[in-house]
């Protein structure tokens, strides 16, 4: 891949893409301009690609950088080129994030945050269980604190679990399951270990929605993981000041770290050294099966 300095172009994977303002800054304060943010992609793009695959795509768009006004877009574009790949569901044409030449032609329109759904485009049972844990406070012990109870509850259940920071102040906890299970199903398991856990350490977590009610608690948040709905990619950046990018990371790390320890600057040198601690969510041999806790809260009915 090489880029002209006159005509700002990259070839990827046979496709020629003008690259327009490749100085632009896009996020001023970590000194990332587009180009680098092009850069960064092109490295992470064998470990993020197979995340996003066939998955229903949102992005936001920051036309003029993270402290300029942003837009979410899920309608791919007219004028986006034929070779992208897309889905039309529920009258939505979604682009496919299948490919790098897609990844960079997106980046070029300043998409600066991946958000893809639950589920395939083809297919609409959930691959994993997944939890949102958004904390109230800057305090990220708090966060840590409760991922590590939830994770307790997960061991208890035999539920094999895999963390990553969402790019801004929480964690996402992943449950690879089998296939063939409704949202309606996940959501009573979700529904029942989020309860459990707020009953049990009732001043950290709470299930409540409204912000202006949480206090300090941290939300749990099981209602996100639903057909159409999305959270981060792993590894897609977040448009925070410091370029951070939402990280799988090993269990044993989660007190010791910060979600804003892992940049674009940091994670490409990470990935060398680690690889992608998410792999065996793509691993159908790591699905586990919902269907004793499915069992239990039928009989506790």
């Amino acid at each position: 891949m090489a880029v002209t300095a006159v005509e700002y172009q990259m070839t990827v994977e046979g496709k020629t893409l003008s690259i327009t303002n490749p100085d632009k800054p896009l996020w001023p304060e970590a000194g990332i301009t587009k180009l680098l943010y092009l850069q960064y992609l092109i490295t992470v793009a064998p470990y993020m690609l197979p995340h996003t695959k066939n998955r229903l795509l949102t992005v936001i768009r920051y036309p003029h950088g993270i402290h300029d006004k942003s837009f979410f877009q899920k309608n791919l574009p007219d004028y986006a080129p034929e070779w992208i790949p897309s889905y039309t569901w529920e009258s939505t044409r979604y682009a496919l994030l299948n490919d790098l030449p897609t990844l960079i032609w997106l980046a070029n329109q300043a998409a600066l945050e991946w958000h893809v759904s639950f589920h395939t485009c083809e297919n609409e049972e959930p691959t994993e269980l997944v939890f949102d844990l958004d904390p109230s406070t800057p305090d990220f012990q708090v966060v840590a604190e409760s991922a590590y109870h939830l994770k307790n509850v997960l061991d208890e259940l035999q539920l094999p679990s895999y963390v990553k920071t969402s790019g801004a102040s929480g964690l996402q906890i992943y449950i690879p399951i089998q296939s063939g299970y409704t949202f309606s199903q996940t959501r009573r398991v979700s529904e029942f270990i989020a309860n459990y856990l707020t009953e049990r350490y009732p001043r950290l977590v709470t299930t409540e929605r409204l912000v202006k009610n949480r206090g300090d608690k941290l939300y749990i948040d099981y209602l996100q993981h639903w057909r159409g709905k999305t959270l981060p990619a792993p590894y897609s950046t977040r448009a925070k000041p410091e370029a951070s990018v939402s990280t799988p990371i090993a269990w044993d790390e989660v007190g010791s770290i910060h979600p804003s320890d892992f940049t674009i600057h940091t994670v490409p040198e990470r990935l060398k050294k680690h690889g992608d601690l998410f792999a065996a969510l793509l691993d159908r041999q790591h699905r586990i099966s919902l269907d004793p806790i499915l069992s239990f809260l039928q009989n506790k009915r």
